[in-house]
């Protein structure tokens, strides 16, 4: 059946779910993950709310549809709704140019900057680099303080040219777009989205989501089992990744979705507004597993698959959360899947079952297992290779100068200020505001020390690597886990 015919009768859809289940309840049984908790929307109804499994491993509570899970990404199309709502109030046009509301804001170049628009930051086409700020995020900055320094960061493509998802890029459109109101993001996301359509569990603070005693825990493997090792307080891009919800919640914001801003009966956001989301801008390849041709929209991953044309969104905290969220606008179907764990596949690979069981009756093939494949490929390769490549010194490897070599103060316009210390075990280096974030450095070879500064990767050596000047004292240091964009070096600071 081509995929223009392709219908969704509630037969088909009711037939589906049964299978669902099944397949929802076998993930969680063989350990795929701890838990999962899944809505379904179809012909403006949910047909479908249930949790499996427990909120943390070793623990008896289970998940179930009041459950408050992190979604982490799946938090951009939920944030582009609220844009649309203050689009709708005609408050912003998705054309606004950042300059006019944010007018303290910079990118790298002045044209790029006066020309911005909100229509652009939620595209990903500003020319910033994807993980651009994630790192400052990382070492404790504020989110005031990471905007503030993204204009050190040279483009990676020309203005408009490039697509380049970028987690603080999309924060600065959402919190530009609100300033109009007077109001922080979180108030506004509450007031034009959550509160409207009686989204009670749903915030973008975390200390909302803390506050829940219903919660998921976040799970990585350690030592082939899950465990709830790492919190992650994603405030900072609180519109691009700092969303908590439930299935029940977002049952509500599917609806509203596929109705084209109308909620119960009444239009809460003007179906122009909304429309533009979902319009493809960016080309994003094909899909990895299933080979449709993918775009982006406004916080939308718009595509054109094997069933038609899909809006979706998925989300992953790396210390242990995944989300999914996939709609068939003209089947006026939805899926949203909640994960508590990470490296994991089976959100997407349900829902590509799920869609194949509606529209064909049957399963193509092992979707969970292929999803598997490319998450457990994001970050294990190169793991790998940084520990190979750090496995065992040079023999003989050249002993470090004196501590005193290393020590000082040192700095850029984009890190700030990190301090090196020498102590009793070694060298200490600090960074971060007022020095927050402490990592001990180990020696590998001469001037080349390591640190295991991820929390979601903490067994991946990272270099910092001093460069030592005339006098015998380092005139500078290049963090490798701060130098993703080339703004790693920090020159010596006077005493």
């Amino acid at each position: 059946m081509p995929s223009s015919a392709q219908t969704a009768t509630a037969e088909q859809v009711t037939a589906a779910l049964a299978k669902l289940e099944q397949l929802a309840r076998a993930a969680v049984a063989d350990g795929s993950v701890p838990a999962l908790a899944i809505g379904v929307v179809h012909d403006d109804k949910i047909v479908f709310l249930k949790g499996f499994g427990v909120r943390e491993a070793g623990k008896p509570e289970k998940v179930d549809a009041d459950t408050v899970f992190q979604i982490a990404s799946m938090s951009k199309p939920i944030s582009a709704t609220v844009v649309a709502a203050l689009v709708s109030d005609g408050i912003v046009s998705w054309d606004s140019k950042i300059s006019d509301l944010d007018p303290a804001f910079r990118l790298a170049d002045p044209y790029p900057t006066g020309q911005l628009t909100v229509r652009d930051l939620f595209s990903h086409r500003s020319g910033l680099p994807g993980t651009a700020g994630d790192d400052l995020e990382e070492i404790g900055y504020d989110r005031a303080e990471i905007l503030r320094r993204l204009r050190f960061v040279s483009p990676s493509s020309s203005f408009r040219a490039g697509y380049s998802y970028s987690n603080f890029g999309l924060t600065e459109g959402a919190t530009a777009a609100a300033k109009p109101t007077g109001k922080p993001w979180e108030a506004v996301a509450e007031e034009k989205l959550y509160r409207p359509l009686g989204m009670a569990s749903t915030s973008s603070r975390h200390a909302d989501f803390v506050s829940h005693a219903n919660r998921a825990a976040l799970h990585i493997k350690a030592d082939g089992a899950w465990a709830a090792r790492v919190e992650r307080q994603p405030d900072a891009q609180a519109p691009a990744g700092g969303v908590s919800s439930t299935v029940r919640d977002l049952a509500q914001w599917l609806r509203l979705e596929l109705a084209n801003g109308s909620h119960d009966g009444r239009q809460l956001i003007a179906a122009a507004a909304l429309d533009q989301t979902h319009v493809p801008l960016m080309a994003r390849g094909s899909n990895p597993v299933s080979g449709g041709q993918s775009f982006y929209g406004l916080g939308w991953n718009v595509e054109f698959g094997r069933h038609g044309l899909s809006w979706g969104h998925a989300g992953a905290f790396s210390v242990g959360a995944r989300s999914l969220v996939t709609l068939f606008p003209k089947q006026q179907l939805g899926i949203v899947i909640l994960a508590n764990a990470f490296p994991t596949g089976v959100p997407e690979g349900l829902s590509d079952s799920f869609a194949d069981l509606v529209f064909d009756g049957k399963v193509a093939k092992d979707w969970v297992k292929d999803w598997d494949a490319i998450y457990a490929g994001l970050f294990g390769p190169a793991v790998a290779a940084a520990k190979a490549t750090y496995a065992t010194p040079p023999s003989p490897a050249t002993p470090a100068l004196s501590g005193e070599a290393y020590a000082g103060r040192y700095a850029n316009d984009f890190v700030g200020e990190a301090t090196v210390a020498a102590t009793g075990d070694g060298l200490v280096l600090k960074l971060g505001p007022d020095g927050a974030k402490s990592y001990p450095l180990r020696h590998f070879d001469r001037d080349l020390f390591l640190s295991f500064s991820s929390p979601e990767l903490p067994e991946m050596p990272s270099a910092v690597s001093f460069t030592i000047g005339p006098a015998g004292k380092a005139t500078s240091v290049t963090i490798e886990a701060l130098d993703g964009n080339g703004l790693g070096t920090l020159r010596r600071m006077a005493d």
